[in-house]
């Protein structure tokens, strides 16, 4: 297990947590709150048995999180791990759990994607594993149910600041009001050590005992010597001049007026920095990367755009924000954070031509600072940055081509780091807003479309996924034309719809014409042709064509090796799915250790670059789990086959078409083991599941039905097997035709039923029929050839044709010795005249 290190902000020194995680910095002039805190404190230390939140709320600017940041200081010492998430956003949440990993010695979600490192996480925390006294802080919650499934169970701690009083009888609460007058003089004396207590007791009364507006007041007095008396004056005109034109609604008079005395005294000593405050309003409240503003884009007020030319002036106004309490500046991570109330007061107090004007503008700085490259992982910590202002901004309300492109490439990253849910979040919520900004047939909105169809499909919901495809394709060639670019992308996805309905030949015809149109508009050697090659080779696979998809997936994997050189902003995600391909191709033309050895390799390759839980990491896993069975590596195949199959709970549950492809590799391992009960157990429960993603007919199914007859047969009830067989039997032949390697290996499996029924003479009559097919169709060597020649063999021999059984069997020997070897077990079970099985192995679609 990776080393946890010590990270954050405000790091304590000493004594204190393993972990601790971007806390913000104490507040030295922390006051009072005594009561409050004791009370916090017995709550969560009362805990025995289970985690049981505790939440702090009240009304903004009342000092809850700088409460939960004094929690965290003083306790610190009662924990090894003590980790700080923005709640205001759910997919914020999920982000800065799964930030966590790395200090868990997990994968980061730079390498597996949000969700699956946010799952591993809350594991890792619910089993104590590696530390056991944790505390999470939870900050500026709204809804109790949009937190439920991911607060953590386990022997830690979680607290939680909300404005919202419905968590009050959810989880055990404390309120927080105003300061009480004796604690509104106390802080005042330690903000302003030279204001009297008369002083502070009259400039407390005003300002209502609201912490933020005290926090305000003092950092002015003591960046402008202001008089208190003069303050006063001032604050009744402002508020006066508040109450006459109705303002606030939602803000405390006091906090309103206080903050517009402070960005007056601002404008009048360095007007920039109330113009960069400006802008910062209308990101997300959340920290924002200063290099947001290091983006000089076209479009950008001329006044502001100077000021972020001009390095010096930039950072003396970041400096004077942090002066006057208006925001918080981290140093050490460069980023600019100002409260939600502040942002709000700054909002409310422009025109809306202005509001509007910097909006947009902020659009710009969001899409000048994003990475070109989405599907680069190296620039997926780039956008995480970015995720808690795509929303609050506004940018799906942007019709700006740029602010458009951001969005489109967002869900672009989300969508390559496997971040799925986020991913169909963001893309639905800017469809909607486009679609009625420029109408459904607006090209961004047919674009993003597509990429919707292709995350449906890695959620599984292979219906969604092909009405979308099939009413996109529609849009873009009635609009567009069929040469369109756009058009030929979603070429690709109608293929993958045909392919997850079983559809296998009229997917490969589709392809094969789809990758001609590629090959003539994109050329040969660009990325966008190389993934419909890859399409094409699937499709060869699932016709029986292996070879076939042999050479694609190979050319492919060579094309992506050589655009990978000297290209760092490549796609890393490509090049695994070529690579896992042609590792998967060579496995189904018989070459098994090759097969183990490409198989290593990508695996390898997966777990370093995307991380051991990204989607496309574990179909890799899944695969050279397979390549090692049919090799005889039993104890390796079985050890990756049980994780690859937790993994796949973990993050996607039990229906999901990934989990049920792996727990059907770890059923046919389980069986080859000798762990029949729990290979029973899986496979059963796993062919039951099937029809609900695929439908009744699905060539998957009959597959997976055909494992279970395997083990009912095993189990000695060869009759069931033999009905599981026949019924599997014709629903594949209807489907795929006799002559495809997927009946074909249930009438292997069917010519034993038979076999153990004591009907010799079908029984060889099937072997004969489906020996000389499976010949025809993968050579006379092919490991599943020998497979049925053996069984074959046997059969004749039982049946007294012995002359013929003993030709067949040395043409299994032979057969043995030149490929697999004599040593390899299935061999050593052949020359036994013992029977062999052949078992299905789901592919990914």
């Amino acid at each position: 297990m990776a080393v946890p290190q010590t990270i954050g902000t405000g790091q304590p020194r000493g004594r204190g947590p393993e972990v601790w995680g971007k806390i913000p910095p104490r507040n030295k002039n922390f006051t009072g709150r005594e009561d409050l805190l004791a009370k916090l404190r017995k709550g969560i230390a009362d805990q025995v048995t289970a985690v049981v939140p505790h939440a702090l709320h009240g009304l903004g600017g009342v000092g809850k999180t700088q409460m939960a940041v004094e929690y965290a200081y003083r306790y610190r010492d009662d924990y090894d791990l003590v980790w700080w998430i923005p709640a205001d956003q759910p997919v914020l949440v999920r982000s800065t759990l799964a930030g966590l990993a790395p200090h868990l010695g997990l994968p980061s979600p730079t390498a597996s994607g949000i969700e699956d490192a946010m799952y591993a996480v809350l594991n890792a925390l619910r089993r104590g594993d590696p530390y056991s006294k944790w505390l999470l802080i939870f900050d500026n919650a709204d809804q109790p149910e949009e937190l439920n499934e991911i607060i953590p169970q386990g022997s830690g701690h979680v607290l939680i600041t909300s404005r919202n009083h419905r968590w009050d009888g959810v989880v055990d609460t404390v309120a927080v009001d105003v300061f009480s007058r004796e604690e509104s003089v106390q802080f005042l004396g330690k903000r302003v050590p030279r204001i009297s207590g008369g002083d502070a007791d009259r400039l407390a009364k005003e300002l209502g005992d609201l912490p933020l507006a005290l926090e305000q007041a003092g950092a002015l007095q003591s960046e402008t010597g202001i008089a208190v008396s003069e303050y006063l004056r001032l604050l009744e005109e402002r508020t006066g001049q508040l109450l006459s034109e109705g303002k606030p609604t939602e803000y405390p008079v006091s906090m309103t007026a206080a903050w517009g005395i402070s960005v007056t005294s601002l404008a009048e000593k360095l007007p920039e920095a109330v113009e960069l405050l400006r802008y910062c309003a209308f990101f997300g409240p959340e920290p924002i990367p200063r290099d947001a503003f290091s983006q000089l884009r076209p479009g950008l007020d001329q006044r502001f755009a100077d000021l972020l030319a001009d390095p010096i002036r930039l950072t003396r106004a970041v400096a004077e924000l942090g002066r006057y309490a208006l925001a918080r500046i981290d140093s050490a991570e460069r980023t600019i954070q100002v409260h939600r109330l502040i942002q709000a007061l700054v909002r409310e107090e422009l025109p809306e031509a202005k509001q509007r004007q910097i909006g947009s503008e902020v659009h710009l700085l969001l899409a000048g600072f994003a990475p070109s490259s989405p599907a680069d992982p190296n620039q997926w910590p780039r956008y995480q940055s970015l995720l808690g202002h795509i929303e609050p901004s506004g940018v799906a309300g942007s019709r700006d081509p740029d602010v458009r492109e951001l969005a489109d490439n967002f869900v672009r990253y989300l969508h390559r780091s496997g971040d799925f849910p986020s991913a169909r979040s963001f893309a639905e919520q800017f469809i909607e807003q486009w679609t009625k900004d420029t109408g459904e047939h607006d090209l961004n909105v047919l674009d993003l479309q597509r990429q919707l169809g292709n995350i449906l499909r890695e959620l599984g919901e292979y219906g969604a996924a092909a009405e979308l495809d099939r009413q996109t394709l529609a849009k873009l060639e009635s609009t567009y034309g069929s040469d369109h670019k756009s058009t030929l992308l979603t070429l690709n996805g109608i293929g993958a719809d045909l392919r997850t309905h079983g559809e296998f030949l009229a997917a490969r015809d589709h392809d094969e014409n789809s990758l001609g149109r590629y090959e003539e508009i994109f050329g040969k050697s660009d990325l966008i042709t190389l993934g419909m090659v890859n399409s094409l080779a699937l499709d060869l696979a699932l016709s029986s064509d292996y070879q076939g998809a042999k050479k694609l997936h190979e050319s492919a994997y060579i094309a992506h090796l050589a655009l990978a050189q000297g290209e760092p902003n490549f796609d890393k995600v490509s090049l695994l799915v070529a690579w896992s391909g042609l590792a998967r191709a060579v496995r189904l033309c018989g070459d098994y250790a090759e097969a183990c050895d490409l198989g290593e390799d990508a695996y390898a390759y997966g777990v370093s670059d995307l991380g051991a839980d990204h989607p496309w990491t574990l179909r890799t896993a899944k695969d050279l789990s397979i390549a090692w069975r049919r090799t005889g590596e039993f104890d390796q195949s079985l050890d990756l086959a049980q994780d690859v199959h937790a993994r796949y709970v973990r993050l996607f549950g039990l229906d999901h078409p990934d989990t049920l492809a792996a727990a059907m590799c770890l059923a046919n391992i389980q069986r080859t083991t000798g762990r029949l009960d729990d290979a029973l157990e899986l496979a059963a429960d796993t062919v039951q599941r099937y029809p609900r993603i695929y439908g009744p007919e699905h060539p998957y199914n009959h597959g997976c039905a055909g494992n279970l007859a395997l083990l009912r047969r095993v189990f000695g009830d060869a009759r069931e097997g033999r009905e599981l067989n026949e019924r599997a039997l014709v629903g594949l032949e209807a489907k795929l035709g006799r002559d495809h390697h997927y009946t074909l290996t249930v009438a292997t499996n069917l010519a034993s039923d038979l076999a153990a029924l004591g009907e010799l003479e079908n029984a060889c009559r099937l072997g004969r029929g489906t020996l000389r097919r499976l010949e025809q169709l993968l050579g006379e060597t092919h490991p599943m050839v020998l497979v049925c020649a053996a069984n074959l063999s046997a059969n004749l021999r039982d049946s007294g044709e012995e002359e013929e059984a003993e030709t067949l069997f040395q043409r299994v020997q032979d057969g043995y010795a030149r490929t697999l070897g004599l040593e390899h077990p299935d061999a050593r079970v052949a020359l036994e005249r013992r029977y062999l099985d052949s078992d299905f192995d789901p592919p990914p679609n």
